[in-house]
């Protein structure tokens, strides 16, 4: 057969051997990270395995095989724990949360998808050779710069790098007597092939005479616990016999957060003995124990530092911990998911399952039964029993020494000198994965992963810790470039190829230069274009620019803000994580900069400060400006006043080049000054320049309201939005601006014609409020968008009386998110939400958010929580109470932020409650009051309506 030789001139060849989950996982991180870093990649997958991503533990399509760590847990990327959550969702199982347990079928169906996705993208860089057979030699000459594989079929496999990804060892068996191992009832391996357990012996429900039906499984881990559910469920009687007899633990119904390790175990510098170790264990246990009462706690939080305590112990210490302590550890670590842990429990009730302490003693036919594979064995105990079974299974777990199964592959390692065994002879030697040879260098491109390095770390089995362990091999195998762009924030700076050809990198509009190729910097200059004008398809134009560059940073930070600042449809873990990783491998200091500041935004975690911080060194970084002033599509600073903010736009106005963008922003900031002049002429001016720029519109739209001028001003505003704004986003809140102006011209059947056009949830013609839309402004009103603009102009309507009859606001209700409703992350969605709710008197609704405001932000608890209380008085026609809530708040009100107009909700149902309360004086004197401020054909109608007396 032929040689797979790869290495195509300029290419890297690397060779992954395994493709169960580490070597799915490895391979992952390869493909993605190739197109981060342009590096050219022939990756070889070596595993006989029909599928990749399954291994032997995620095989096993029994429904009842449960994962032993939570979703939230299981992510195949370590700087986005919520992949995998998400993809479930994705994929059928909507309502998962993080800490449910999903089935070791649907993770590895998982794995092949995500590794499946990455070769996809990976395209144009990564070319992937799937070979399902086996490695069986590795050689590596001296003077070689590749390694050369043998496979079983004959061929070989030369490559620059080669990955290990062979998963633990099978176990020896050492335990089994000879004459069980040679009684043809033995079996050694729990799993077939393709997942299914490996013994199924024949036998009646209940476990025929003789032993026939009955199985005993040597071990009581987390495999045994699989094995005898399975067996368990086709009618076996099945015996567990362990040293111990203990079992893995359950975990908890509801999860705890980790109790972080103490001082005395989390020191990296002096790590303790064992006597020391084992005393600072105790005290972490029952500190946990005092504090929540339970012990799981404790032993989450060491997670992190088990790896570096082992390493701290000396080999006698480690011996002395096999020897005593690692049964109760694992049983403590490596936990049963609740609903296993049940269904063992039933299984021992109906006495089809039995648990012991014991150990074999031996094994042998009884005289007068027939011999053969099916024919009952007699299985003696340490404990004296003597069980007739027709199968023992040895479930003892995987071998400690990484060629305990006679692997061919890892034999030839260690023969060569290649591999050299690790503490304790168990697995090998490694530095940071890169294998060690018999002289101890790390001189090869030979790494390992997974359990491989148990010796080293020992908590390397699982998927938190192999997917760390896998991102580390990518990051070692396919380096960063060391000629990427320099951290200069210039208007372009060059940089020399391997050619000794200088380029040039491309620049946004404004002149910063931008860490891609042309054609991405184009796309990604038009969506920042897009965004400037707040016109739709923002999120095509970042999306097209991270598929021509997949590691272009910050065109995946633009798609994270975008979706986390107005809801725009794109994953924002996903895509954050991709920003940090492709800007670590080739982001300038602006560009850092940025993917910081939007990470700080999207974890709520000083994003103000670093936003401020970011602009103060690139004032013309468009993006960051547009998100620091509140307007429709994004929400600004926390507490920011308009006058820090204009002089934040005017300080950086210089950096555009007379460009009408920060003129637009300065527009809509003097109208919130109530310069209602000099926002008008800036508005004026910037529409000049640019006619479709949505700031300038809803800075003028706020004017022509705030100085009463309806009539022109909803013309006007119906005029723009079928004409230079037909491909706007926030066209509903444009819409919800001419309502305004219809809601003061007292004009009732053109409100009611706007809200079922326009504005009522579900309607497909007036834009989706996403800042980022990616129609012409079409979808659909839903999400925040139908709480700001169609909830609160449907209780404006009520609270003025021009909307007769029942309120359809349970329409609006349908179209949010319960978590926008009820749990809001900021102030402003949560007035909004409290409006909507008293729009469809749902009380028990306003008490849930009241109790959630109580617990939240400043501004939550000090402005929402009595304002859920004055809403919920309204909503019971308790006046009084109401009037006094209502008043309570006005004070604070600006600080949940928004415009004036918005904020104006709560003074409108203040005027409700005063009048519908029989407080006539108090109800005359806020309409003259806001007849001074703005005339109002509807107030002055109110106002005449008042009786004299």
């Amino acid at each position: 057969m032929e040689d797979v030789e790869g290495g195509c001139p300029g290419r890297r060849t690397v060779a992954v051997v395994g493709a169960g989950a580490a070597g799915a996982l490895v391979a992952t991180q390869l493909c993605e990270a190739a197109v981060r870093r342009r590096v050219p990649l022939d990756l070889v997958l070596i595993d006989p395995a029909p599928e990749a991503g399954r291994g032997t533990a995620y095989s096993t399509r029994d429904p009842r095989h449960l994962l032993n760590v939570p979703v939230g847990g299981m992510s195949a990327y370590p700087d986005d724990p919520g992949h995998f959550r998400r993809w479930l969702c994705g994929h059928g199982d909507a309502d998962v949360g993080a800490g449910d347990f999903a089935s070791r079928y649907r993770f590895g169906s998982y794995l092949a998808d995500t590794l499946g996705r990455a070769i996809i993208r990976a395209r144009g860089f990564a070319s992937v050779t799937r070979l399902r057979t086996r490695a069986t030699a590795c050689e590596w000459p001296q003077r070689s710069a590749r390694a050369r594989l043998v496979l079983a079929d004959g061929r070989t496999v030369a490559a620059d790098s080669v990955v290990l990804a062979t998963g633990p060892a099978p176990g020896g068996g050492d335990w089994a007597p000879e004459e069980l191992r040679a009684s043809g009832c033995f079996v050694a391996h729990p799993w077939t092939a393709d997942g299914e357990v490996n013994a199924a012996p024949k036998g009646g429900p209940d476990g025929g005479p003789d032993g026939a039906g009955h199985v005993l499984l040597v071990g009581a881990g987390l495999t045994a616990v699989d094995v005898a559910l399975s067996l368990e469920r086709r009618g076996h009687r099945v015996h567990m016999v362990s040293r111990t007899g203990l079992l893995p633990r359950p975990h908890a119904l509801r999860p705890l957060p980790p109790v972080p390790a103490p001082p005395a175990l989390a020191d990296a510098d002096r790590p303790p003995g064992l006597p020391a170790l084992r005393t600072a264990l105790r005290r972490h246990l029952a500190g946990a124990l005092r504090e929540f009462g339970d012990w799981r706690p404790a032993f989450d939080g060491l997670r992190p530092v088990t790896a570096r305590l082992w390493q701290g112990l000396s080999d006698a210490e480690r011996t002395e911990v096999l020897d005593r302590e690692i049964t109760l550890w694992n049983v403590h670590r490596h936990r049963m998911p609740p609903a296993t842990a049940e269904a063992v429990e039933r299984a021992r009730a109906a006495r089809r399952l039995r648990v012991d302490a014991a150990r074999v003693v031996s094994a042998a036919r009884a005289r007068g039964r027939a011999h053969g594979p099916s024919a009952p064995l007699d299985v003696t105990l340490t404990d004296g029993r003597t069980l007739p079974v027709q199968r023992v299974v040895d479930c003892t777990g995987p071998g400690l020494r990484t060629d305990s199964g006679a692997d061919p592959l890892w034999r030839s390692l260690l023969d060569a000198g290649l591999a050299v065994r690790g503490p304790l002879g168990i697995g090998v030697a490694t530095d940071g994965g890169r294998l060690r040879d018999a002289e101890g260098r790390c001189a090869r491109g030979l790494f390992t992963l997974g359990a491989p390095r148990r010796g080293e770390l020992w908590e390397t089995v699982a998927i938190p810790e192999i997917r760390a362990q896998a991102a580390a091999v990518a990051d070692a195998v396919l380096p960063a470039r060391a000629d990427e762009p320099p951290s200069a924030a210039v208007r372009a700076s060059a940089r020399a190829d391997d050619t000794g050809t200088v380029r040039v990198r491309p620049a946004d509009p404004f002149g910063l230069p931008l860490s891609t190729h042309t054609e991405a910097a184009t796309a990604y200059a038009a969506g920042l274009d897009r965004v400037m004008a707040m016109r739709a398809g923002a999120v095509e134009e970042f999306a097209r620019a991270t598929a021509l560059d997949g590691g272009f940073a910050l065109g995946h930070a633009a798609l994270a803000l975008l979706g986390h600042e107005g809801g725009a449809a794109t994953d924002v873990p996903r895509r954050l994580a991709e920003a940090q990783r492709s800007v670590r491998d080739r982001g300038d200091a602006r560009e850092r900069s940025f993917v910081d500041v939007v990470t700080r935004r999207v974890h709520g975690d000083g994003g103000d400060e670093a936003l401020l911080a970011h602009l103060r060194a690139y004032p013309g970084d468009a993006l960051a400006l547009s998100t620091a002033v509140p307007t429709i599509a994004f929400s600004g600073f926390d507490d920011l006043d308009e006058e820090f903010a204009r002089k934040l736009v005017e300080r950086a106005a210089p950096a555009y080049g007379g460009h009408w963008f920060p003129t637009s922003l300065l527009a809509f900031l003097r109208q919130g000054e109530d310069r209602f002049e000099e926002a008008a002429e800036l508005a004026v001016r910037a529409l000049d320049a640019e006619p479709a720029a949505g700031h300038a519109v809803h800075a003028l739209a706020h004017v022509r309201y705030e100085t009463g001028d309806h009539a022109a001003g909803r013309d006007w505003l119906d005029g723009w939005i079928v004409g230079s704004g037909r491909t706007a986003t926030q066209r509903t809140h444009f819409s919800w601006h001419a309502a305004l102006h219809e809601l003061a011209l007292d004009d009732a059947e053109a409100v009611r014609r706007r809200w079922a056009t326009q504005l009522a949830p579900g309607r497909a013609d007036a834009g989706t409020g996403d800042p980022a839309a990616g129609d012409a402004g079409g979808g659909r009103v839903c999400g925040m968008r139908a709480l700001v603009d169609s909830g609160s102009l449907l209780w404006r309507a009520h609270l003025a009386r021009v909307w007769r009859g029942p309120l359809p606001a349970d329409d609006v209700l349908t179209a949010v998110d319960g978590a926008q409703l009820e749990r809001p992350a900021r102030a402003f969605g949560a007035l909004h939400g409290a409006v909507a709710l008293a729009a469809a008197g749902d009380v028990a609704a306003l008490r849930r958010l009241a109790h959630h405001a109580g617990q939240a932000d400043a501004v939550q608890r000090a402005v929402i929580a009595p304002l859920c209380a004055a809403f919920e008085a309204v909503v019971e026609e308790r006046w009084d109470a109401a009037v006094s809530g209502l008043r309570g708040v006005r004070g604070g009100l600006h600080r949940v932020g928004g415009s004036a107009a918005q904020r104006e909700v709560v003074e409108d149902t203040l005027l409700y409650a005063l009048l519908a309360g029989g407080r006539t004086d108090a109800g005359r004197r806020l309409l003259e009051e806001r007849l001074e401020r703005r005339p109002s054909p509807l107030d002055r109608r109110r106002l005449a309506e008042l009786p004299t007396d």
